[in-house]
């Protein structure tokens, strides 16, 4: 996905938009690594979190509920996945702002250093590596000084294992861009895009492959 391109759908095609979760929580082990991610985000009411690619809104309605005095916003250029988190956050009675943009114009919807937090969760290996460098520079833009980034996402894949049940996510989300991640780039762009204090925090094997928690903070 370069900048000037169209996302790519949940699951590839807009037509499976509605099976999203249920495969993502088969698939990918979603509840062990987005626990782990949510304990390291560690939302509190002083917080103001953005999250890039929010999806369905699993994410955001977690930490909504560790921590409902916490201002949330989310960020995702598929109508749809939006339609479907808005319709659970209204359920639950919980209120985020959801914003229908790309990564690299959420500069357009949120303002700059207005933000304690920002995640982003199995966004970024979907993307190429342009739109991968924009994202993480505008999520250091929105961040106030002494913020936090956190990404869960494929990092490298460590083992012959690991690289092999990858290989499905790899012809599902093509292997240039998920490629990437599993050589293991993505601390060096973090870096790049100016943040500091970076850490792969925990390394979660999943049937398709490793997915890594990074944190870093910005200056």
């Amino acid at each position: 996905m370069h900048a000037d391109q169209k996302f790519i759908p949940a699951l590839g095609k807009s037509s499976l938009t509605g099976s999203y979760d249920r495969v993502v929580a088969v698939m990918s082990r979603e509840r062990r690594w987005r626990s782990a991610l949510a304990d390291l985000i560690a939302p509190s009411g002083e917080d103001s979190i953005v999250d890039f690619g929010a999806g369905t809104g699993t994410l955001c309605i977690e930490l909504k509920r560790r921590a409902p005095g916490c201002r949330l916003v989310g960020i995702d250029p598929d109508p749809q996945v939006l339609a479907i988190a808005r319709a659970k956050a209204e359920t639950l009675g919980m209120a985020i702002d959801w914003h229908q943009a790309m990564g690299d114009r959420a500069g357009e919807v949120v303002a700059d250093g207005s933000a304690t937090k920002v995640v982003s969760s199995l966004v970024l290996h979907h993307c190429d590596l342009p739109m991968k460098r924009a994202m993480l520079r505008v999520m250091g833009n929105i961040l106030r000084p002494g913020g936090h980034l956190f990404i869960a996402d494929y990092g490298r894949q460590r083992t012959l294992g690991m690289r092999a049940s990858f290989l499905l996510v790899q012809a599902i989300d093509g292997f240039k861009t998920t490629g990437q991640n599993a050589r293991g780039m993505l601390p060096q762009l973090i870096a790049e895009a100016g943040f500091a204090q970076i850490v792969e925090d925990r390394v979660v094997p999943t049937p398709t492959g490793s997915i890594s928690l990074y944190t870093a903070r910005k200056p």
